[in-house]
């Protein structure tokens, strides 16, 4: 699969509002004899009127150059071409659900200029794809595989376009434009056209707009958590689209457009890029109302009927847990204390996922990502949710045969075990997300996608039990939402604004909420995607500077005395830095002696051997190391997906165990790094954390395994 970047499209997202005016240079377009886009579509009748508006519509506000001109010049461009019957089907649409807007179906009858060139606008712009000069554009064979996933990069218009699949050779964008069987994967000097025959014009709705809306017509299908989500006051939140504040400062330069910061000769041209928007997004998993008719609740019935009940059977089916949760049970819904607030943000996570990103696939053992033919051994997320801070698995296996939500499989994880399922009990299989069905919401909401699950969801007592009973291992970037939210984690580009982009400090814009940084830190996100690196999804973040970082840390499922471990990937790039952790963020305890990252396992004196046929004795080695505060790296993460190419067996990998001791679910921890060292050129390195409870670090009967 081939993957585009967004430079050319974000520029001139800018340029939109950065009041500068913005030109195409003729003198950089490519003289050839074969046609571009422009004088392709000007040969063929059927999209006269689409070349009409791409003649009327500028990239900016503040241009003289049109999407016409662009679309001669020189790229990677993608378009989605309706036909004059798409265009004209579609202002017939408009004009039966907006008659106020136009008083016939026709660009001249609008009411208002301004309101038509905005329609106008949206026309064309959901239907270009820029991938700047970087990549290739997207012909249908590099489309994402996994039905209804997106296409990695936004349109013009900063949307996504999904994929669907309808037998062998039927696709729809967005579930609703069909691509045209035979006019489709045009190759032109500067990119590829697809003629669609129905307009891509996805509305700009929020999450609230789209509950709220189900609310007012009683729609059935999301209603019961749009009232639940409705009572617990959480409207404002869910109609977020973009921090302006940041959007704001962003243009008028007082946020640094970029850092030069040389890491590993990785970037060559030695920028860092920070990101162009701050945008908010949610992903809620919600059970469907069938399945709530099933429990003798109707979601039709008004508010103050339906809640009670809902809220009755909450308790009767013990949704939470009687161990750790304290809560109101009153119509003070709004409040945090209410079990209604904690068992409806249960069901949200603070950021959007859209189907193929639930769970990451890259470099775990037996897939590659450069030909995933299928999946490797089982995977999963580790994520904090909305509202009082708890965890949320989401899992995928070979065996799963989807993703699912808090699923405890029993995994052939012996020392020479394949890790897959062997089997999962009835009551640890977990809910179901539907991903397929037209009942996921994907595209239709801005900042919001909605998955249908098949079981209830809540954090009993036995999914707190249940994650007590494994190892916890979690990806760095999974601390920040932000991440997720504006496509920077794992995102598929090769372009280096998104291979390499700096995280602005926290004395410029706190950026990454639940990261500070002090005003000596340039901290790092590198991508990597391509790479085969042998740390988790082979990405990694990294700070250089006189750096001071503090970390939000997940909650714990349990009280009970847990590992925090830390993974390191040594070299003589990295540099010494003193652990801090504990629940005082302004007096955080030092967490042992300072740690040297340049040091492999093999150069401690730790008692590392490299691992033998005498599993026995490859266990006693494991034991002497633990004394030591450091374990092997993983069986699990490999370089290329290969088995003997992974963490543990590589010297130049390892895990320090970074405190040891009793953690509450219901405390907040932190945890701070700061080097020891006075260069600046040293490097601060994460890539994943593991919260590992005592019953499985210190289990006689079942060892910790080693993947």
């Amino acid at each position: 699969m081939k993957y585009s970047s967004t430079v050319r499209m974000l520029a001139v997202s800018l340029l939109c509002m950065a009041g500068c005016t913005e030109n195409v240079d003729t003198s950089a377009r490519y003289v050839f004899q074969e046609k571009t886009i422009v004088d392709y579509l000007d040969t063929h009748e059927q999209y006269s009127e689409y070349m009409q508006l791409l003649s009327k519509v500028p990239v900016s506000v503040v241009s003289k150059t049109t999407l016409r001109q662009l679309l001669t010049a020189r790229g990677h461009y993608t378009v989605f071409a309706p036909t004059n019957e798409a265009i004209d089907a579609f202002l017939v649409e408009l004009h039966r659900k907006k008659p106020d807007l136009l008083s016939a179906p026709s660009w001249d009858a609008f009411h208002s200029e301004e309101k038509r060139d905005s329609i106008r606008r949206v026309v064309v712009m959901n239907s270009i794809i820029d991938s700047g000069d970087m990549d290739d554009c997207f012909m249908t064979w590099d489309f994402p595989t996994t039905n209804r996933a997106e296409i990695p990069l936004n349109n013009m218009n900063n949307r996504k376009l999904s994929v669907h699949y309808l037998g062998t050779d039927t696709i729809l964008m967005n579930g609703e434009c069909p691509v045209d069987l035979k006019q489709r994967d045009i190759l032109v000097t500067n990119g590829a056209i697809h003629q669609v025959n129905r307009v891509l014009a996805p509305e700009e709705i929020t999450a609230a707009g789209y509950l709220q809306d189900i609310i007012e017509h009683s729609r059935p299908g999301y209603l019961l958590i749009g009232k639940a989500i409705q009572a617990c006051g959480l409207m404002d939140t869910l109609s977020k689209i973009r921090d302006e504040v940041y959007e704001d400062r962003y243009l008028r330069g007082e946020i640094p457009e970029y850092v030069s910061l040389y890491i590993d000769h990785h970037n060559t041209s030695e920028k860092n890029t920070t990101p162009r928007h701050r945008l908010y997004g949610f992903t809620i998993f919600a059970e469907t109302d069938d399945f709530w008719l099933t429990q003798g609740i109707d979601p039709q019935e008004p508010s103050s009927v339906l809640l009670p009940k809902l809220m009755q059977w909450i308790l009767d089916n013990k949704q939470y847990s009687e161990e750790y949760d304290t809560f109101t049970t009153g119509d003070d819904y709004d409040s945090p204390e209410n079990l209604l607030y904690q068992w409806t943000t249960y069901h949200i996570l603070p950021f959007r996922m859209s189907a193929d990103r639930l769970v990451f696939h890259v470099n775990e053992s037996g897939y590659f990502s450069k030909n995933p033919t299928s999946l490797g051994i089982p995977m999963y997320e580790i994520y904090t949710t909305m509202g009082k801070r708890r965890l949320l698995k989401i899992y995928e296996s070979q065996a799963s045969n989807g993703v699912y939500l808090n699923r405890f499989p029993k995994l052939d994880n012996g020392r020479r075990g394949s890790y897959q399922e062997l089997s999962c009990d009835p009551d640890k299989v977990g809910c179901r997300v539907d991903r397929e069905s037209k009942k996921a919401v994907l595209t239709d909401i801005i900042n919001c996608c909605i998955y249908p699950i098949d079981a209830p969801l809540s954090y009993n007592d036995e999914v707190r039990k249940n994650l007590a009973r494994q190892r916890l291992r979690f990806d760095g970037m999974t601390l920040f939402p932000e991440a997720m939210n504006n496509e920077i984690r794992l995102k598929k580009s090769s372009d280096f604004a998104n291979q390499d982009v700096y995280i602005p400090n926290t004395s410029i814009y706190n950026y990454f909420e639940n990261m500070q940084m002090n005003d000596q830190t340039i901290f790092i996100y590198l991508n990597a995607y391509e790479y085969a690196w042998p740390n988790l999804h082979s990405d990694e973040m990294k700070a250089k500077g006189r750096f001071e970082l503090t970390f939000k840390m997940p909650p714990v499922p349990r009280r009970t005395t847990y590992e925090l471990r830390y993974n390191v990937l040594p070299n003589g790039d990295r540099g010494v830095q003193q652990f801090y952790f504990g629940s005082d963020l302004n007096r955080l305890p030092a967490a042992g002696i300072p740690v040297d990252l340049t040091r492999s396992i093999e150069s401690m004196k730790a008692g590392h051997e490299p691992d033998t046929d005498d599993d026995d004795y490859n266990a006693e080695v494991d034991k002497r190391l633990r004394n030591n505060n450091v374990m092997k790296g993983v069986l699990s993460v490999t370089g290329s997906g290969a088995p003997t190419n992974n963490e543990r067996h590589q010297t130049s990998n390892l895990r320090y165990i970074i405190v040891r001791q009793t953690l509450d679910p219901n405390e907040t921890y932190y945890m701070r790094v700061k080097s020891v060292l006075d260069s600046e050129m040293k490097e601060f390195y994460m890539d994943y954390m593991e919260y590992c409870a005592k019953e499985v670090y210190d289990n006689p009967e079942t060892p910790e395994d080693i993947w």
